[in-house]
């Protein structure tokens, strides 16, 4: 990698143009044309985020205009990855500091004309092209999802442009648990490269084929670049619109007295507050020009969404004019023309001496009394803050509980124009009110009780009490308990009736026995007479048996 300025030195002329868009209220995007340095950003994060994440990323980059390396390549390599990632720091401090930019980032794209070679600084989806001989090529590679499932062949690039998750990016500067370091690369420069710096809200609706074309055929860059950001809108960009152009030029004589110069130019959302990058630079800057009108659809609906967005709440800013240029210069030029009455030093206060004299100086009495001052009002304001927040949050729970309070009691209120018939500890008893409670509390309690057993009662009926039986009032409750009543009345005659008709059934039984026995006792008394009977007559038959016999002996003895 070579250390020496080339032999034939190249000079970078450069324009941008950004544009809000059709859809969007505010420019989120930022964009930097200069000499050396060329960058676009893309913020993201909500209505307040995006722009101020841009707008830093910018200034974080715009020192690389100016610093004189000696045409090491090397050390500006290092010098804008480390500006990147100052930026992101930067980001995620602010952003912590003011809870109403959490989750705001963006995207960085830059390149670098170091002696004869580009020095590229990419993250995000953000692109950066080069036309180099009449051919596009696209040198950064989207830190996007769709182009992860590109690369991994599951969707083609014509997939991706209508992809539903095209928007999702992988790696960006910001409030997010991502990798933050961006992809740096070095390339040798030629003669009449021209590279083309654009967010997604053009790349993603014109294809390769139209931007390759419209490059090549307009050689006026302010004129490619208008161009761009129109066919954008035109093919129907939904998103902030940003261009940058650049064209890298050989000088024929490096020692001449006028070499070529341009003014840095400023787009987007960064353009809005120009002094801080004119301090850094330490040289003049401008705002890059605005989109011409061409009376399209697209415009005019883009005016009706700015018009609409004019009565929404905004940060001050500094308005613009479309038509003419805003040209700041910097600190040490505005002091001397009195443009400076009140210069901004970041954290540290201004303080006009007794003389006249401004200081910055913390080590001024003056500044440094001024600073504790500050502080103090900070602190003042920080403790009268969080006392509103603590009053707030009070008076809410006061509200929240007023609410249940007066919610609960209007329930009350409706249950009591209600009664049913329950159970209370094992009989039937009469509540006003709905068998359920809220919070805790029970809305119904006994009105009256009976002397009905629950006990006694049918399985299906002790469940239903144990429900609670509704009805609309006091009268229909204490007529559900008289129907309960005489119910267990038939109930319990039916049961009388039943025993009644068994004891008598057990009865008839005995005496049907005890007839039996009688009549078998009979029939054994009668038998024994004729048994009796049957003997005299034997004897009496048997008389003449017997007879013969006592012939017989008769006879014998005769």
């Amino acid at each position: 990698m070579p250390n020496s300025a080339a032999s034939q030195p190249l000079f970078l002329y450069s324009t941008t143009v950004s544009d809000v868009g059709t859809v969007r209220a505010n420019n989120q995007d930022s964009s930097f044309a200069g000499e050396h340095l060329i960058a676009m950003c893309d913020g993201m994060g909500g209505h307040a985020g995006g722009d101020t994440a841009s707008s830093i990323a910018i200034r974080s980059l715009a020192h690389i205009e100016q610093d004189d390396t000696g045409g090491d390549v090397e050390t500006i390599s290092r010098m804008m990855e480390t500006s990147v990632m100052a930026a992101h720091d930067a980001i995620v401090g602010k952003a912590k500091r003011e809870r109403k930019l959490a989750g705001m980032g963006t995207t960085v794209v830059a390149v670098a004309l170091v002696a004869g070679y580009w020095v590229i600084a990419h993250i995000g989806d953000s692109r950066a092209y080069l036309l180099r001989d009449g051919h596009l090529s696209r040198i950064t590679c989207d830190h996007s999802y769709v182009q992860h499932l590109i690369n991994t062949g599951r969707i083609t690039p014509s997939e991706a442009k209508n992809h539903p998750q095209r928007n999702v990016v992988m790696r960006v500067l910001g409030d997010f648990d991502i990798d933050p370091h961006p992809d740096i690369s070095i390339r040798k420069a030629h003669p009449a490269d021209r590279w083309l710096l654009c967010s997604d809200g053009l790349c993603g609706v014109l294809e390769d084929s139209t931007i390759e074309e419209t490059m090549s055929s307009l050689s006026d860059q302010g004129e490619c670049c208008q161009r761009l950001v129109q066919m954008a809108l035109r093919a129907g960009s939904t998103d902030n619109v940003t261009a940058v152009i650049a064209d890298a030029t050989l000088a024929l004589d490096a020692d001449a007295f006028d070499l070529p110069h341009q003014t840095p130019l400023v787009g987007g959302a960064a353009s809005h507050n120009l002094e801080p990058i004119a301090d850094i630079v330490n040289e003049p800057v401008a705002t890059a020009p605005a989109l011409r009108e061409d009376n399209s659809p697209a415009q005019r609906a883009a005016a009706l969404i700015q018009a609409d967005g004019a009565h929404e709440d905004k940060p001050e800013q500094t308005t613009v004019n479309p038509s003419s240029a805003r040209v700041v210069q910097p600190s040490t030029v505005r002091e001397e023309t009195g443009e400076r009455a009140n210069p901004d030093t970041g954290e540290i206060p201004v303080v006009q001496k007794s003389d006249g004299r401004l200081s910055a100086d913390p080590n001024d009495p003056d500044v440094a009394q001024a600073i504790r001052e500050e502080k103090a009002e900070q602190k003042k304001t920080t403790r009268t803050k969080k006392r509103r927040t603590k009053v707030a949050v009070i008076i809410s729970c006061i509200l929240a509980v007023l609410a249940l309070g007066g919610a609960g009691y209007g329930a009350y209120l409706w249950s009591q124009t209600h009664y049913y018939v329950g159970n209370a500890n094992g009989t039937v008893a009469i509540y006003r009110g709905v068998p359920t409670s809220l919070f805790g509390l029970e809305l119904s309690h006994e009105v009256e009780s009976t002397d009905i057993s629950t006990a006694d009662l049918p399985a299906t009926w002790r469940d239903q009490l144990a429900q609670g039986i509704t009805v609309g009032s006091l009268d229909e409750a204490k007529s559900h308990v008289n129907i309960i009543r005489s119910e267990m009345k038939k109930l319990e005659q039916a049961q009388q009736e039943a025993e009644a008709k068994k004891s008598q059934a057990t009865d008839s039984s005995k005496s049907s026995t005890k007839s039996d026995s009688s009549s078998s006792s009979g029939s054994t008394d009668s038998s024994k007479p004729k048994s009796s009977t049957s003997n005299g007559s034997g004897d009496a038959t048997n008389q003449p048996g017997i007879g013969a016999a006592d012939d017989a002996a008769t006879g014998d003895a005769k």
